[in-house]
């Protein structure tokens, strides 16, 4: 699959970088609108590409969503540009992803960044607020507010909700939603999960930063997992964030993420 991207700073050559350039992989209902602000200010010092993953943004919609597929995706655009190699830095799912594939192509990858994830099963779903917006009558609808309005009764949060309209696209009579809402959500035990089968006995030595929000529970029950599976594991813990720590604190996890890659430690 070509996935959608957006390389800063812009109109940029990315062919024969001095320097491995930062993939930035969102989670889901995440998109490369969501991180063009952060894309731009870490372009001050490093080349960045930020993708939009299958079913979500404007790269193409597909009936599967395993990791197995988004690793492929991302293997894909890696060599469509010719990188030898590349820095990860993931969110969420996209964090999973990024560990997938650092354990798939390790030769691939300088650094690992993993922002608020752990390679684990988690309890949670997102599957309510999927439902929620499957709801919603497209073709009835005027305007995104009462879109918003429609989800306030399951999706109490107004940060939350202001997200995933993030998505909805279109004006009246011609209203869509960018991500691929029915196959996310019967994908949603896949997607929660992480592929232990495809990784027995796999131990990566790509050096990894694993940054967390010290208010989210995503990351810290999970350390032994962790550096199971990257033996070069460090964790970074961002004071006053939560799961969405780029957003809440981006200013500190830029500077964490800009100090973990210019330093000298490298995948040999």
């Amino acid at each position: 699959m070509e996935l959608y991207s957006q390389i800063y700073p812009e109109n940029i050559d990315i062919s024969g970088l001095a320097q491995p350039p930062v993939i930035i992989i969102p989670g889901l209902f995440g998109s490369t609108a969501n991180w063009r602000g952060f894309a731009k200010k870490m372009s001050e010092t490093q080349t960045v590409i930020v993708i939009d993953q299958r079913n979500h943004g404007r790269s193409p919609h597909a009936d599967s969503h395993s990791y197995t597929d988004m690793v492929n995706d991302l293997l894909s655009l890696i060599n469509a540009h010719k990188l030898e190699r590349v820095i990860l830095c993931g969110h969420s799912m996209g964090g999973k992803v990024a560990m997938a594939f650092a354990l798939s192509y390790p030769e691939r990858v300088e650094k690992l960044a993993v922002l608020d994830i752990a390679p684990v099963q988690y309890d949670h779903s997102h599957a309510p607020f999927l439902e929620a917006l499957m709801q919603i009558d497209l073709a009835s609808l005027t305007s995104r507010g009462e879109a918003d309005r429609a989800l306030q009764e399951a999706i109490s949060d107004t940060s939350i909700r202001l997200f995933l309209l993030q998505s909805l696209s279109g004006s009246p009579g011609s209203f869509r939603w960018r991500i691929n809402v029915p196959v996310l959500h019967a994908w949603m035990p896949e997607i929660v999960g992480f592929p232990h089968d495809d990784f027995v006995g796999e131990r990566s030595s790509v050096p990894a930063a694993f940054i967390y929000g010290e208010e989210s529970d995503y990351v810290l029950s999970f350390e032994e997992r962790i550096h199971q599976y990257f033996s070069r594991a460090r964790l970074y813990g961002v004071v006053g964030a939560g799961h969405w720590l780029h957003a809440d604190k981006p200013e500190v996890v830029l500077n964490i993420l800009q100090k973990f890659i210019l330093d000298g430690e490298k995948n040999d």
